[in-house]
């Protein structure tokens, strides 16, 4: 698995003796950003998931808690929503 490591880290030789990444700096900070963004919409989804069936219960239980219940399962939301922010910035 770690072989292909020096392969993805090389630079690329042109005709002048120039060297340049093998990955473009535009690409890099792209790619950061998509990883960033995704594991941040994996981690609200994995946080949600607990978070809502336990508001379901609660809900069962009394239904008087409808407002609380709701804001906590939207509290995981908005970390993708400052991930997405910062993206676009």
């Amino acid at each position: 698995m770690f072989e292909a490591l020096p392969e993805f880290a090389s630079v690329v030789l042109q005709e002048g003796g120039a060297a340049e990444p093998a990955i473009p700096t535009e690409a890099a900070g792209a790619l950061g950003l998509g990883i960033a963004v995704g594991l941040a919409g994996l981690g609200s989804g994995i946080a949600e998931r607990g978070i809502g069936a336990a508001a379901v219960g609660a809900l069962a239980e009394d239904s008087m808690s409808l407002g609380i219940a709701l804001v906590m399962t939207v509290l995981p939301e908005t970390l993708v929503l400052l991930a997405l922010i910062v993206a676009f910035i």
